[in-house]
């Protein structure tokens, strides 16, 4: 069966330091690049030839990178994501498609504000052993990338909207502006003799 996909084909691993082993890693600017308990680089704790499997068709990358900028790639079309503050904020701003897979206890509240509340994207199921399965991943990409799922309709049309909510002039500056306003004018109107 041929299934039709979004334009943007490849999928964004971003999981901070925690899961480095994946496609592709980040950190924050701030923070150094460390490898993985055991390992001395990032690469050292990869499966063996696992880079050469990927030559061509992925990129293993153990430093820093400024993740906006990948994400507004033309090439990469689905964030898969741990769902860390940033990286939701980023992937709200992107235009990728979101696939969640949580492992802490701020990223599991996210990823319900992502999945069940804002519906824009899919989260990741866990096997019964409390993990993720390969293909319980490649079903979630699968299921926000074909252009004739429902799902995937539904979270591309959501995440659409919020974007121009998040994007529009003014929004984020506002709420700051408003604020000024109202110290303002609580100072003005307060007499002080």
């Amino acid at each position: 069966m041929v299934q039709k996909y979004h334009a943007f084909m490849f999928p964004w691993f971003a999981f901070g330091h925690m899961i480095p082993y994946l496609h592709l890693a980040n950190k924050l600017a701030e923070k150094a690049v460390t490898p993985p308990k055991g390992a001395k680089t990032i690469q050292e704790a990869l499966p063996e030839g696992f880079e050469e499997r990927v030559k061509g068709r992925g990129v293993v990358w153990g430093e820093w990178v400024h993740q906006p900028l990948i994400l507004a790639h033309p090439s990469v079309g689905c964030f898969v994501s741990h769902c860390g503050f940033g990286s939701m904020w980023e992937s709200l701003m992107s235009d990728c498609q979101i696939v969640l897979l949580p492992l802490l206890s701020d990223q599991i509240l996210n990823t319900r504000l992502m999945t069940e509340e804002l519906e824009v994207s899919v989260e990741v199921p866990r096997e019964e052993t409390g993990w993720f399965s390969k293909e319980s991943l490649s079903a979630a990409i699968i299921s926000v990338m074909d252009e004739d799922s429902e799902l995937g309709n539904l979270v591309r049309r959501n995440h659409s909207k919020l974007k121009e909510v998040l994007v529009s002039p003014g929004l984020l500056t506002g709420y700051t502006d408003k604020f000024v306003e109202a110290l303002q004018d609580l100072v003005n109107d307060t007499n002080l003799e």
